[in-house]
């Protein structure tokens, strides 16, 4: 007995000094991870002059709001580009998730004969397409997508990508399930959203956040089909003040007058800021789902 316990001990002794050896290195890699929107943050309110002449610093060396101050120069505009990109993101990503979900659903369900097919099919999307003058002729002119908001919602509203982990994670929900409901007298709908989608929340908070993501960083959609300023995204917004600042920048130094009037670098950090600012700090709040719910659906199928 008193070797059991002395065994126990040593074993408790190590299984501690693990967790805190995991632990470091874990905080380790995630201050790792942290630097870089660090020096974005640092940069943003650091003068321009002295990123060019130092470099990015690692301590801030002197405070400047001139990058903001241009970037910001009309809030109402920036504004209306926040709530164009929240409201796209907000219905495109619902509409995403649920046409993931039920497409996985779907093609999850052993008794549907033609889910290997319909498979192919969309995996086969993934490799080859018609390129992008078809693709910008059949959208502006049968779709009518030209300043239309369905030209922002619809090219994202399906991925290929979501749909096999919505079929992967869903294979692995006990057939079982849908059978006693079926006894019981269910239909389909009933099924899946009384009970395949609460046991998939993991799987749709993984989703979402890939749906948003994809939603809230699109600007290519935007400078296709898009030329009203008052539909302008976030995104394209700033890409544009970026590159009317560029622009200006170019003509100043032609015309031989300094560099450092136009705060470029520093305005870059501070869009990255402003762009991202909303969408990292959604990110902690889906985090446990997102894990869970990508590893599931990596494995499973």
């Amino acid at each position: 007995m008193a070797a059991q316990k002395i065994h126990r001990r040593k074993l408790g002794r190590d299984e501690r000094a693990v967790n805190i050896l995991g632990y470091v290195l874990i905080g380790l890699f995630a201050l790792v991870c942290l630097i870089p929107f660090y020096l974005i943050i640092i940069a943003s309110f650091t003068p321009d002059s002295l990123l060019i002449r130092e470099g990015y610093p690692l301590f801030p060396k002197a405070f400047s709001l001139e990058s903001y101050r241009l970037a910001l120069k009309n809030p109402v505009a920036i504004l209306r580009a926040y709530g164009v990109t929240f409201g796209v993101t907000l219905l495109g990503t619902m509409l995403a998730v649920l046409i993931a979900t039920m497409t996985g659903y779907v093609l999850s369900r052993k008794d549907f004969v033609w889910r290997n097919r319909f498979s192919f099919f969309f995996f086969f999307t993934t490799l080859f397409s018609g390129g992008l003058v078809p693709w910008y002729m059949m959208c502006v002119r049968y779709l009518n997508f030209k300043n239309n908001y369905l030209g922002l919602l619809l090219p994202l509203m399906f991925s290929v990508w979501n749909m096999i982990i919505a079929k992967s994670f869903m294979a692995g929900i006990p057939g079982a399930i849908s059978e006693s409901a079926k006894i019981d007298g269910a239909n389909d709908l009933v099924i899946f959203v009384r009970l395949i989608l609460p046991l998939s929340k993991p799987l749709i908070a993984t989703l979402s956040l890939f749906s948003a993501l994809a939603y809230w960083n699109d600007w290519y959609n935007c400078m296709l089909y898009i030329t009203d300023e008052n539909m302008f995204t976030l995104q394209y917004y700033l890409q544009r003040i970026l590159g009317s600042a560029e622009a200006m920048r170019i003509v100043a130094e032609k015309s031989g007058l300094p560099l450092t009037s136009i705060p470029l670098e520093s305005m870059k950090m501070a869009m990255t800021v402003i762009a991202t600012g909303p969408i990292v700090l959604l990110y902690p709040f889906v985090q446990r789902y997102f894990v869970k719910g990508l590893t599931i659906g990596a494995v499973k199928g």
